[in-house]
């Protein structure tokens, strides 16, 4: 039975893009794929989610595409990250490590009592 499904937080979509194509570049089925294969089937995205974003990336100049074919001999837009791209993931991590670090000490406090 696969994990159960839940939406993921909001902003998070964004620096979740953003790490997938800091590996390699990637159409949006690529993406999705991707997303739900590294976090074994937990964050799934629907094209309604996914493509209004990587339009967004692309129109803040983190993202840049180009049209080539696919493996499936399909014409794809594919995505790889700017040099400005980069640097917001690495502003993205940062915070969500701050983010995630601050509720584990709250967590924790709250189970040591």
């Amino acid at each position: 039975m696969p994990p159960p499904r839940f939406p993921i937080p909001q902003g998070t979509l964004d620096m979740l893009i953003l790490q997938i194509l800091s590996l390699e570049p990637a159409h949006g089925y690529g993406i999705a794929q991707r997303l739900e294969q590294i976090s074994k089937s937990v964050v799934q995205v629907n094209q309604g989610s996914l493509y209004p974003a990587l339009h967004r990336l692309e129109q803040k100049g983190w993202l840049k595409a180009h049209w080539k074919p696919s493996e499936t001999g399909r014409e794809a837009k594919f995505y790889s990250l700017t040099t400005s791209g980069q640097k917001q993931l690495r502003i993205e991590k940062d915070s969500w490590a701050r983010l995630t670090g601050a509720v584990k000490l709250i967590f924790d406090e709250g189970a040591a009592q």
